[in-house]
C-alpha cells in the first residue's frame, strides 16, 4: 500500500489547484466570519461599491449570481443598513443598488481580513514566489487579474 492514497490524483494540478482553492476558501470565510460576514456578501458588497449606482440585474450579471440569490443577498445586506435599493437614476423602472456609509465601513474591514487570510494560504511563498504565483494563475485562469 502506497504512503498516501491516490498517488495518481493527487499529483494531478488540477487536484492540487483544488485543494489550494478550499484551503483559500475556508481560511478567507473564516476571516469574514469573524466580521459578522458571508462569502457571497461580501462578494456582492464589493461589486456595489465598484459599480454603484448599479441596477440589480447588471450587477447580478456582473458577480454571475442567480437573480433569485441575489435578492436574498441583497435583502439580508440592505436589512443590515449596508445596502439603500432605490429608483435607479437612469431608469426609474429598475432598482439600483448603492453602499452606505456602514456598509463601506464592513467592506473595508472584510477586505483588510480577506487580505489577511490570502496572505496566510501564501504564508510557505516568498515575496518573488508570491509574484510568480500570482503571475502564473492569471495565465492559466483566463483572467486579467
Amino acid at each position: 500500500m502506497p504512503d498516501a492514497p491516490l498517488p495518481a490524483i493527487r499529483s494531478l494540478p488540477s487536484w492540487l489547484l483544488g485543494r489550494a482553492a478550499a484551503r483559500g476558501r475556508a481560511l478567507v470565510a473564516e476571516a469574514l466570519a469573524a466580521q459578522g460576514m458571508k462569502m457571497w456578501h461580501h462578494v456582492v458588497l464589493s461589486a456595489v461599491r465598484d459599480l454603484a449606482p448599479v441596477a440589480q440585474a447588471d450587477l447580478g450579471r456582473g458577480v454571475q449570481l442567480d437573480p433569485k440569490d441575489l435578492v436574498g443577498i441583497l435583502n439580508d445586506l440592505q436589512s443590515a443598513g449596508l445596502v439603500v435599493r432605490e429608483p435607479d437614476p437612469r431608469d426609474r423602472r429598475k432598482n439600483a443598488v448603492s453602499l452606505t456609509d456602514e456598509g463601506a465601513r464592513l467592506l473595508g474591514r472584510c477586505e483588510k481580513a480577506a487580505r489577511e487570510a490570502n496572505d496566510a494560504l501564501l504564508a510557505p511563498l516568498s515575496a518573488a514566489e508570491r509574484d510568480q504565483f500570482m503571475d502564473l494563475l492569471i495565465r492559466i485562469s483566463g483572467t486579467r487579474g
